[in-house]
This record gives C-alpha cells, sequence and structure tokens, in this order.
C-alpha cells in the first residue's frame, strides 16, 4: 500500500479525480480541480509527481502525453486517514471522533438513521446475524 499518511488536501482530490475517471492525463486533472477552486497546473504536474513518489500513482506515456493512473485503491487510503485522525487527534477513540462529529457538524437525518442502523448491525449478538 502506498504511504498515504502524509497525503494534503489537493493531493487527496487529485486521487478522487483518477477514482473515479480511472486515468487521466495532468490537464484533465487540472480542468476537473478548476471546477471547484482555481489551482495552476504547475502544481498539478508537481502534486503528481509527489504521489509517484509515494506509490500512489503511475503514469504511462501516450505520445507527448503522461496519463495518470491511481495505484492505491480509495478504501486503503480513507482507512489510512482515518486511521491516523484517530490515532494523533482522538487518542485511537472512536467515541471521541464520532461525539465530536455529533456535536460539531450538521450531520442529515437520513445519515443519522444509517447510523443508528449500523451500530444496531454491529451490536447484535453473532447468532443473529
Amino acid at each position: 500500500m502506498a504511504n498515504t499518511n502524509r497525503m494534503g488536501k489537493v493531493q487527496l482530490q487529485i486521487m478522487q479525480v483518477l477514482w473515479d475517471r480511472g486515468e487521466a492525463s495532468a490537464r484533465d486533472i487540472t480542468d476537473a480541480l478548476n471546477e471547484t477552486a482555481p489551482i495552476a497546473h504547475s502544481t498539478v504536474q508537481t502534486l503528481l509527481r509527489k504521489l509517484e513518489a509515494k506509490g500512489a500513482v503511475a503514469h504511462e506515456a501516450r505520445g507527448r502525453i503522461f496519463v495518470f493512473k491511481p495505484l492505491s485503491e480509495q478504501t486503503d487510503v480513507s482507512q489510512t486517514a482515518t486511521r491516523d485522525l484517530l490515532t494523533r487527534v482522538f487518542g485511537g477513540s472512536v467515541f471521541g471522533l464520532v461525539s465530536h462529529l455529533l456535536k460539531h457538524e450538521r450531520v442529515p437525518d437520513d445519515e443519522l438513521r444509517r447510523l443508528r442502523a449500523l451500530i444496531d448491525e454491529e451490536t447484535e449478538p453473532e447468532a443473529t446475524r
């Protein structure tokens, strides 16, 4: 698995474009990111090189264009980032993380229902699963 502990916000946004599309050129990624906030193409190129050095992406040359593909699965990156946040910020306490989110973030009713269902499922006796 790639060393994803030190991925920044924009690197994760680049990864999201690659996960969504499967592959993309640096220009395609820049254009996608510019739909929500301005970013320089040179910045995207620099961050792609850093992601490649981490083993998170790879490229292949197609003519004069480099096409990038994700090497890391989204679930692996999410799990690593979540574990890092849980450990560093909440001392490993799942309760601390969840209670913080519930107290300080707007959680839509449908998500609260889904969370309750997940908790109920996880706390059922093994024989009834």
